[in-house]
This record gives structure tokens, C-alpha cells and sequence, in this order.
């Protein structure tokens, strides 16, 4: 800016205290005067602070000169706490802020985490865990917070810049065969031989059939409805709340084969009364991961299936053997409760009737699988008979 003889006039003003130390300010954007944070050794010190200002300014990226001195703890539990997460979500963020990036940031300012931190810190998760999908999730977290940050004008700009740092490579998904998941069925006991079958040919999550209700489940029409989901904390405690999507309050019409499983089960294990919960552990109170997990371990052991097949991995068993018996993507997509943005999936639809159209192609479908494999067992041959 010029002034009236055509000089350019000074940005600022410094002057020296009695001290012997100066200080700087200047007429922020309001008019409001601004005083360096901080006093300068020299003159000349002062006056780099207000080029600096000044050329943030011209550049429009202005921001007061302490603003990214919020600590990194602070700022980064306050960014969880006030994000709409579901509890899987939040207990997640909270775990990987906890054990991966507090450690390093926590004691840190905003503007003190810098591009060659979070490269080193990345380097030094990765080569002291080894755990790459969790070093994915971590590094998603923290650009996520620290983008917010530039958002708030805290921070000029986002330090975290690895590219690819965030995406995880996940294994390709592992499918059971019938035989397989009828022998996980065998092994993990009767009390919960059900619940595999409805996390296969449902296929339902593990939060949806916790949370599932003698009045949710019509033996008469083989209709399973899932309105709610129970997700465990890591504290043990159960939140009751909405299914993952809109998509996940659906109804399930389960095949044919499962109504002598579904009606047994009621009849022993489920709790009495319309709001009794299905599932229900030996002593009567409702079913623990760390418990149900260990069943689980030991019936995949006997099953002969490999270490890393999970029970979220029979969804994905469903959703194979419902293709191969004709559903279409929407189909898969209805009766799973999963949701997609994509445009050509609006065009699709699959009602109830088609559901039992895909339902009894299961149906048929598990039902030949079964009879190749025990094509030489005379028992089987009975109970197939007893059951149709």
C-alpha cells in the first residue's frame, strides 16, 4: 500500500521495550490491532515476523500467527466426541487414537506435527506392529483431524501427504462351502448352530442377530424381521441403537431347510415372552463376543477352516451362494441390508416376493450341495427324509 507521496508504506509497526527486546503488530482484517504473541531478540526478527503476517495475508491464507497452538490431544478428542459415529466407530477411533497416535502427537501442537513427523511416525507404527490395516485406519484418523483442522484455519495446511498411506489391502474374502458351514454348525453346539446359519443363509451381522426378539422371527411364514442391532462395546456393555443403514431394517425370508433349526431353537434356547432375545448364553444372560468368540475359534478349528475365516466371513458365504442361485446384485443387496449410491441400483428392485423366489433357489441349492456330500451316509438320507 502506497501513501500519499507514492512510497510504499510499511506493513506493521515494531518498537523496542525498555528491555532491550521488540515487539510487533499490525491492523488485522477487522482493524483490530495484533500483537506478536511473542517478543523478538532484534529488530530485524520483528520485521520477518511481519513479512511473514503480510504474506499471508496477500495470499489470502491469512491466520492469527498462534492459531495452530492447540494441543493435538485436546483438538483430536474433542474431533471423535462430536462426530455422529456409530459405537463400533467410535470405540474404533478411540482405540487408534489411543494406542497409535497419541503416543507420538499427544503431547504436540497443531502446527508442530509436520510432514517429516507423520512420515517417521508411519514408518515406526508400521515397523513396530506390523500391523498395516491398522496403520491404514490410524493414518485415515489422523489426516481426517488434522484436514478439519485446516478447515478451523488452525493449521495453513494438512501435513499428512503419503500418498496411498491410507488405504488398507485387504485379503480377498474367504467363502465356506454347505458342507463347511454345516460341520461349523455341528462344532460349535446346538445352543448356537442357528446363529451360523442365520450369519451364512440370512445372512445377517453379529449386532443384528444379538439384538433379534422372539417377535421378530414368524416360524409360520419363515420370516426373520431386523429392526435394531446390539453391537458390543469394548467395555462389554451392549448399545442397543439403529442397524448400520436404513438398508439394514429389512425382511428376511429364510430357505425352506431352516424352519426345523429356527423352531427347535425357539422351543429350547430363546427367552420367553414377545421381547425375549433369541440369543441368549448358557447362564441365561444375554451373549458375550469374548465368549461366543472362543465357541467360534474351536468349531472353525474342527471345521477344518483356516485361522482368518471370521463369522463376518459367512455374509459373504451368503451373498455367493444366493448369486449362484439367481438373486440379483439388488436382491443381495436387500437381503443383506446393504446400501449404495450407485444410479443403476435405483432402477432395480426386489420385493418381498422376489426374496422368496431367491430364498427357495437357496433352498434348493443347499439342499443338493448337501446331498453330494453325504451321497453314502444312510443317516443323512433318513433325516432328509424326516425333514421334507
Amino acid at each position: 500500500m502506497a501513501n500519499k507521496k507514492g512510497r510504499r508504506r510499511r506493513f506493521g509497526a515494531v518498537r523496542q521495550y525498555r528491555s532491550g527486546r521488540w515487539t510487533a503488530s499490525y491492523l488485522g482484517p477487522n482493524g483490530e490491532r495484533i500483537r506478536a504473541d511473542e517478543t523478538f531478540d532484534t529488530k530485524k526478527d520483528a520485521e520477518i515476523w511481519l513479512s511473514q503476517v503480510e504474506a499471508g495475508l496477500s495470499r489470502g491464507d491469512w491466520r492469527a500467527p498462534d492459531a495452530g497452538a492447540v494441543n493435538f490431544r485436546v483438538y483430536g478428542e474433542k474431533w471423535v466426541e462430536e462426530r455422529e459415529l456409530s459405537v463400533r466407530t467410535d470405540d474404533l477411533y478411540k482405540h487408534l487414537l489411543r494406542l497409535y497416535i497419541l503416543p507420538t502427537f499427544g503431547t504436540l501442537d497443531l502446527d508442530e506435527i509436520t510432514a517429516p513427523r507423520v512420515r517417521e511416525w508411519r514408518a515406526e507404527r508400521l515397523r513396530t506392529t506390523g500391523a498395516k490395516t491398522a496403520v491404514a485406519k490410524a493414518y485415515r484418523l489422523l489426516k481426517a483431524i488434522l484436514e478439519t483442522a485446516v478447515d478451523d484455519d488452525l493449521i495453513s495446511r494438512n501435513p499428512c501427504r503419503i500418498k496411498g498411506a491410507g488405504k488398507e489391502s485387504a485379503a480377498e474374502r474367504r467363502i465356506a462351502t454347505v458342507a463347511q458351514v454345516d460341520a461349523l454348525a455341528d462344532a460349535i453346539g446346538i445352543r448356537w448352530r442357528l446363529m451360523v446359519y442365520l450369519g451364512a443363509y440370512g445372512p445377517m451381522r453379529p449386532e443384528e442377530l444379538a439384538g433379534l426378539r422372539r417377535r421378530d422371527v414368524d416360524l409360520d411364514n419363515l420370516v426373520i424381521r431386523v429392526r435394531v442391532a446390539e453391537p458390543e462395546r469394548t467395555n462389554g456393555r451392549r448399545a442397543p441403537g439403529e442397524t448400520k443403514s436404513d438398508a439394514g431394517v429389512r425382511t428376511v425370508v429364510l430357505p425352506a431347510f431352516l424352519h426345523k433349526e429356527v423352531k427347535r431353537h425357539l422351543a429350547w434356547y430363546a427367552e420367553k415372552g414377545p421381547d425375549g432375545l433369541v440369543f441368549v448364553g448358557e447362564k441365561g444372560a444375554p451373549f458375550r463376543r469374548t465368549s461366543f468368540g472362543r465357541k467360534w475359534r474351536r468349531a472353525r478349528a474342527v471345521a477344518g477352516l483356516p485361522d482368518g475365516f471370521r463369522f463376518y466371513d459367512l455374509r459373504h458365504t451368503g451373498h455367493t451362494l444366493s448369486t449362484r442361485s439367481g438373486a440379483t446384485l439388488k436382491d443381495t443387496m436387500v437381503r443383506a441390508g446393504q446400501s449404495s449410491e450407485k444410479a443403476a441400483l435405483i432402477y432395480q428392485h426386489s420385493d418381498e416376493e422376489r426374496q422368496r423366489e431367491v430364498a427357495a433357489g437357496l433352498d434348493d441349492l443347499v439342499r443338493a450341495e448337501r446331498a453330494k456330500c453325504h451321497t453314502d451316509d444312510p443317516a443323512h438320507h433318513s433325516e432328509e427324509a424326516a425333514e421334507s
